[in-house]
């Protein structure tokens, strides 16, 4: 899969049309998987698919193991009796996902499914549950008792809890387990119904030759159950708060750096243990998915520390990350690894060669191409077959916004290297990243439908992003058409797959 020529599409499941306020693990992610197979796609890749945290940000899950809740879908509960199909009627359809309204909504139906579970189910679902729950032991309980503490104290921080919980004492842990036990329940039910939904996807997908890429972010969320659980694999102070947090230097997205504020790993101790943390985070991202695109690659390097005092990313230091004896380790224990490494930004020599004893593929964006000259690393004649390409990736303008938005310098370049004078400026983009020689090639669903820049996903550094959604009176038959002869001629997919003559 990692080698052989291929083409897809990224696209966040809470993009995806429906009923309920946000896309889902519903009937039109399947309508999509089928879309994408008479694209002449072989990939589908997401957004981190775990629980959203700050400013609703998939990048900021509360776990690294979970699920997020807002992707279960209705229909599913409704067909086995659990959720009343009256409970959907009063559902609204927008074209951005407006969060504040929309996921209160859905817990509301995920606990009256709940409680339809609780009063209806059978004797062989009451006992499927408790297996999955055996199953995933090694992450569920810290999990759901996290969220049940989360809810009944209704702070940002779980170092405001009361201290016997905030630091796990046994005693208070016990109590906290027989007292929240319904509502623990509740949390690990969402959870299983997610896997479920989520894995017969997958394998409906995979049926039909499409493969799931997930999205994995190197650092999590200080305020998430992994942190709370182990914060000895942190760099924490006595009471549980961060010394210094991640982020990025000043780069081409933003003058001040990026300041992310999760807490840094204790590499030294998640090395003491053969990283066994990593190997079951990746164990899991690799149930979810059939190939994991690893968010900032570069961090495994070195990562740029903060001190928790700087208000910005302007004043951080680079300091060393595990390098090739995290991989090392969680390859031993998982075998070879189907993983992308996002190497963008600031990238040394050093990075590139941990990157290369990995042998995982890095990404290349087209949009990065035109502002230097033709020797840019992020042009299609400089790649090497081992490379992902992107159009453009998430936190980029779509194509048709870029063309707007980009320099002369960068337009002229452009226009000469790709041959347009921006009619169709997407097409063109799309086409030369599927003509390169990388491996695999990807863009935005975005720019197969010509949209401009109202219609991003993320710009980075600024609040209000995750909210795009498309309608699928949106997508002509020429969208499906067109994006298959250009996947065919370039040797990602068959000609029949296009229609075009074998």
């Amino acid at each position: 899969m990692m080698t052989q020529r291929s083409a897809g599409v990224v696209l966040h499941p809470t993009s995806l049309p429906g009923p309920h306020g946000s896309g889902d693990l519903g009937p039109d992610a399947y309508y999509f998987v089928d879309w994408l197979h008479a694209a002449g796609q072989t990939l589908w890749q997401t957004l981190p698919l775990g629980p959203i945290g700050l400013a609703n940000s998939p990048y900021m899950g509360r776990s690294a193991m979970a699920g997020n809740p807002f992707l279960v879908a209705f229909e599913p509960l409704v067909k086995r009796g659990w959720l009343a199909a009256a409970s959907l009627h009063n559902a609204f359809v927008a074209e951005h996902v407006r969060f504040d309204d929309v996921l209160p909504w859905r817990m509301a139906r995920l606990r009256e499914a709940f409680a339809g579970f609780q009063e209806k189910a059978e004797a062989t679902e009451r006992e499927s549950f408790q297996t999955w729950q055996a199953d995933n032991r090694a992450w569920l309980p810290d999990y759901a008792l996290f969220m049940a503490l989360d809810d009944a104290y209704g702070t940002d921080l779980w170092t405001q809890w009361p201290q016997a919980l905030a630091q796990r004492e046994a005693t208070a842990m016990a109590q906290a387990r027989s007292t929240h036990a319904q509502e623990i329940a509740f949390w690990a039910f969402v959870q299983w119904q997610f896997d479920g939904q989520l894995q017969a996807l997958k394998a409906y997908a995979n049926g039909k030759g499409i493969y799931l890429v997930g999205d994995l972010p190197i650092f999590i969320a200080h305020h998430s159950c992994d942190c709370w659980a182990r914060p000895d694999l942190y760099l924490l102070d006595s009471e549980g708060q961060p010394t210094v947090v991640a982020g990025v230097p000043p780069d081409y997205f933003a003058v001040e750096g990026q300041r992310w504020g999760n807490p840094l790993y204790n590499w030294d101790a998640m090395a003491a243990d053969g990283y066994q943390w990593w190997v079951e985070r990746i164990r899991r991202q690799l149930q979810m998915a059939n190939v994991i695109r690893i968010d900032h690659f570069r961090g495994f390097e070195a990562c740029w520390e903060i001190p928790v005092t700087e208000p910005t990313a302007i004043h951080g230091r680079w300091t060393q990350g595990p390098g090739y004896a995290l991989f090392e380790a969680v390859e031993r224990a998982l075998g070879r690894l189907p993983i992308i490494a996002e190497d963008l930004g600031l990238i040394t020599p050093e990075v590139d060669a941990l990157r290369l004893r990995t042998g995982f593929p890095g990404m290349r964006v087209l949009q990065f191409a035109f502002s230097e000259d033709a020797g840019s690393g992020h042009l299609p004649h400089n790649y090497v077959a081992n490379t992902v390409v992107y159009c453009g990736t998430h936190d980029n303008d779509m194509a048709v916004g870029w063309w707007v938005c980009c320099s002369p310098h960068e337009r002229a370049f452009a226009s000469a290297y790709l041959g347009t004078d921006g009619h169709e400026v997407h097409w063109a983009m799309i086409r030369a990243c599927a003509l390169s020689v990388a491996n695999l090639a990807l863009c935005q669903l975005q720019d197969v439908l010509g949209l401009d820049g109202y219609h991003r996903m993320n710009t980075p550094g600024s609040m209000g992003a995750w909210t795009w959604r498309f309608r699928w009176d949106w997508v002509r038959p020429e969208h499906a058409e067109r994006l298959a002869r250009i996947t065919a001629v370039s040797g990602r997919t068959g000609f029949e797959r296009a229609g075009l003559p074998t």
